[in-house]
């Protein structure tokens, strides 16, 4: 039997858009409710078993319910630009996917629909409807089904009706659904109803009267009061909702159903549009069109190998390979097993067991690479001890290939690079284990020598493509000089970790709490009650009803208690300021007190990582725990630092960069009057203050010398009028006359940052000094507020990550210069700008002056950068 699916575009679109994150292409165009569309689209055609599809949308123009009430949807807000864009390409897609649509001037989808589904009805279809709107439960009947979406729980679940299902969930039956509407109205179409009747009221009256003319045949019987005068006044608008509220089943719609049969959605033009919408994870319904569409060719198939004893995998490596794919497993029982990938031809899966010990492995695999043969591997970091690699190796790490060709990817594991270059979607490790543990043996054997075979394959196979592409780019200087070189000093860094006094965090976790208690108190005193300071909406009762302070909209789910909105009125009320602390110190108790416990090692240290691959800027990241992230406004936040402490017989040697961006501003820009008050080590924010404020210089005060910092750093920013005016508590107009005098006095910035925002505009991307890439496709955006957002990074990102890239040297050259020099002393910790020794107590000196010099001398630019260096026996006392 046929099976006909009728959607309700623009419901379905809308509910997409809504319901899964702002996707865009590298070029900014928006994608995100079209992927959701197809995805909800095919995800029903699978369920139903359907046959023929038919999509129907809205058209602009006018319908008759406009004519019969001018005020119709009327208090509608515009389409979100993202959206209206996503409209305008949507029925694109559909027709290159063989899908009929059907509209009609002077109606609207609804109607379509209803007129559609019965003449499907009568034909002898099967009809499902898909719609996120309820208005069209009115068309349910015992052999039409309507599929609802809706969100439960965090999750969109598409619940089915047929008209038992409507009078069960709302009480009457789809036809008097409609007179449900007429008296209780509709607020998202502007339909009126009768005022003050409600659903459940509705419900009551259509219960006991049946109908909406059985209600007013027996209005006589309504005891006396408001609710039937409301009735008895507003009949002539309760006909009228219930006629805008009904779907017309007899729309002047033309349509041929046996046309809209389903017939090869997913085909050639269909895999160019997808194509050019960076729609990857559609490419999997793609059998006949080749899926290597970004880099010209698929992967080839995979085929593995297992190596269960010494002698095979002795023959196996003696094989000549100029490249040889590696990544090493643990299972449960703590036995090692490895991937091995030399030709595109096979993946070899090494077990170790009696007759392959994990040293006869190990030792095999060092001496491979010890060869002529180049290690291919998604994550060198994480092979560098096991595999013994050293700085003069021959490393091929596809992980940060990738990251640097798109610093804006999520991931970039095996299956994101074979979803990104060869539009192939693999399994991920979460797909195929869940929580599960690698173990052999465990019922699972097919699914994990699955996963450890793709981990070396797609690597080894996507090399080539890379490496190309980095070429193409001008990348592979950048990977060569600083990426690879990093990841042997920041797994250094990992394993040396940074001690930690257990004791004394336990004092300060001590010292908090008493803190917080007394902040608690003097909270509730001030509020004049007690209350949970931690509950967003009792908070928001206390401060914007009880005390009256000013505040934004309160919405249904309360008032904002976000810091953006207590920093704007914590000058209103001492309570504010106390709830803000409060805040800072109990967020500090549970992440960096109870939070650091859990992270430390049986040697009284901290293992954390450092990650390369995460920030588009090319900053590093630390996790496990964050230790670039501990608050140090607060004084007592600050004192945290107190409990990180080097082991005996050494000091800390900590040193911070003086103002690195602006410095890098100053050598970008060419600015003359910026590069020559850093050349005479003058203070600059003190000229910045004399220019802006026009003072001399000597006359420039702490307060003027703070707000000329706000605006020098803000400039770096990209910050707007509006925003230094936040920051400095002043008006917008005398905030942007700051901003003026100070492009007036350093002349050149200004052409700079503009220039900026003209490079990325035509290339897609902001450039470092080193030629990292940042892509901004924000910059395309139809959205003000997001092309502003991408005008802010195409200024910031050249110099931040300039600035990013500078540390970084200065990383790989202190730690090169520490081991060549044969000190004891090791670099531990970078934070941003700051790098930080554990240095012998006997090799002080000498540290610092190498900490000074390899720092200062990471680069050449047109002003100094100058180090500010300090020691202590924490790191509380080294900054």
């Amino acid at each position: 039997m046929n099976k006909i699916l009728l959607i309700d575009g623009n419901s379905i679109l809308n509910r997409a858009y809504y319901g899964l994150p702002d996707l865009t292409t590298k070029d900014g165009r928006h994608t995100g409710a079209i992927l959701g569309f197809i995805k909800i689209m095919h995800k029903v055609i699978g369920e139903t078993g359907a046959t023929h599809i038919i999509v129907t949308f809205d058209l602009k123009a006018k319908t008759f319910r406009h004519e019969m009430y001018s005020e119709y949807k009327g208090t509608r807000k515009p389409m979100p630009d993202e959206l209206r864009e996503q409209r305008a390409v949507i029925e694109d897609v559909l027709r290159s996917m063989n899908i009929t649509i059907v509209t009609c001037e002077g109606y609207e989808a609804d109607d379509v629909i209803g007129t559609l589904s019965r003449k499907a009805d009568k034909e002898g279809y099967l009809v499902t409807i898909l719609s996120g709107d309820r208005d069209l439960l009115q068309l349910a009947t015992d052999r039409i089904m309507i599929k609802l979406p809706k969100t439960a729980g965090g999750k969109t679940v598409i619940y089915d009706y047929y008209a038992d299902q409507v009078k069960e969930q709302y009480g009457v039956d789809p036809v008097t659904f409609i007179d449900l509407k007429g008296l209780m109205g509709d607020t998202s179409d502007n339909i009126p109803g009768v005022p003050g009747v409600g659903e459940k009221t509705a419900q009551k009256y259509l219960l006991e009267y049946g109908s909406l003319d059985g209600l007013y045949e027996h209005i006589d019987e309504l005891k006396p009061g408001k609710g039937k005068d409301k009735l008895v006044e507003n009949k002539e608008l309760a006909y009228l909702s219930r006629d805008l509220a009904t779907i017309r089943l007899d729309a002047p719609v033309e349509a041929d159903l046996e046309a809209a049969e389903i017939r090869d959605m997913f085909n050639e033009e269909s895999h160019k549009i997808f194509t050019d919408l960076e729609l990857k994870s559609l490419y999997k319904y793609f059998d006949d069109i080749p899926q290597g569409a970004s880099a010209g060719e698929s992967l080839p198939e995979l085929k593995t190998e297992l190596i269960s004893d010494a002698s095979k995998l002795e023959n196996v490596l003696a094989e000549d390979a100029e490249y040889m794919a590696v990544e090493l497993f643990e299972g449960a029982d703590g036995s090692a097993y490895a991937a091995l990938c030399m030709s595109k031809e096979k993946v070899y899966i090494a077990a170790c067991s009696i007759l392959l010990s994990e040293d006869v492995l190990i030792d095999a695999l060092k001496a491979k690479l010890k060869s002529p043969t180049k290690l291919v591997c998604g994550d060198a970091k994480a092979l560098v001890e096991r595999l013994g690699l050293t700085e003069d190796m021959d490393i091929r790490d596809t992980g940060i290939y990738a990251y640097l060709l798109n610093p804006l990817a999520a991931a970039y594991d095996y299956s994101d690079i074979a979803l990104e270059y060869y539009g192939e979607t693999l399994p991920t490790e979460k797909e195929l284990f869940g929580k599960e543990k690698l173990s052999f043996g465990s019922g699972n054997t097919e699914n994990h020598v699955k996963y450890m075979a793709y981990k070396a394959f797609v690597p080894f196979v996507a090399r080539e493509l890379l490496e190309g592409r980095l070429r193409e780019e001008h990348l592979d200087g950048l990977y060569r000089d600083v990426e690879l070189p990093c990841v042997f000093v920041l797994r250094d860094m990992e394993s040396f970790g940074i001690g930690v006094d257990k004791d004394g965090l336990t004092a300060f976790g001590e010292k908090l709490k008493n803190r917080i208690d007394e902040l608690t108190k003097e909270i509730h005193e001030l509020a004049g009650e007690e209350f949970n300071i931690n509950s967003t909406k009792v908070l928001g009762e206390i401060l914007f009803e009880k005390l009256g302070l000013k505040s934004g909209k309160k919405t249904k789910s309360g008032y904002s208690t976000s810091v953006e909105v207590l920093e704007k009125i914590k000058d209103d009320h001492e309570i504010v300021g106390k709830i803000l602390e409060y805040r800072q110190l109990t967020k500090l108790n549970s992440t960096y007190v109870d939070g650091l416990v859990e992270y430390i090692s049986e040697d009284g240290r901290i293992h954390g990582r450092f990650n390369q691959t995460v920030t588009a800027t090319g900053r590093l990241s630390s996790t496990d725990p964050n230790l670039q992230n501990i608050p140090t406004r607060l004084p007592l936040g600050r004192e945290i630092r107190k409990v990180f402490v080097p082991k005996e017989g050494y000091t800390f040697v900590d040193a911070d960069y003086s103002q690195i961006e602006l410095r890098v501003l100053a050598h970008m820009s060419g600015d003359e009057t910026l590069i020559e008050a850093y050349n005479k080590g003058t203070d600059i924010h003190a000229i910045t203050a004399s220019e802006v404020f026009g003072v001399p210089i000597d006359e420039v005060d702490s307060l003027m010398r703070r707000k000329a910092k706000a605006v020098n750093f803000g400039i770096i920013y990209g910050i707007s009028s509006f925003g230094l005016g936040q920051d400095l508590n002043i008006g917008r107009k005398e905030a942007e006359e700051y901003i003026e005098k100070y492009f007036a006095t350093y002349g050149k910035v200004k052409g700079f940052m503009d220039s900026c925002v003209a490079f990325a505009k035509e290339k897609g991307f902001a450039l470092t000094m080193y030629g990292r890439r940042r892509p901004i496709p924000e910059l395309k955006s139809s959205n003000f507020m997001t092309r502003s957002f991408g005008e802010r990074a195409a200024m910031n990102s050249p110099i931040q990550g300039s600035a990013a890239d500078i540390i970084k040297i200065a990383m790989n050259s202190v730690s090169k210069a520490l081991k060549d020099g044969g000190f004891k002393s090791r670099l531990i910790l970078q934070v941003h700008d700051e790098l930080m020794i554990e240095a012998s107590l006997d090799e002080l000196e000498a540290v610092k002056t190498l900490l000074k010099e390899k720092m200062e001398g990471a680069a050449k630019l047109a002003v100094p950068l100058i180090v500010d260096v300090k020691q202590g026996d924490s790191w509380y006392a080294a900054k």
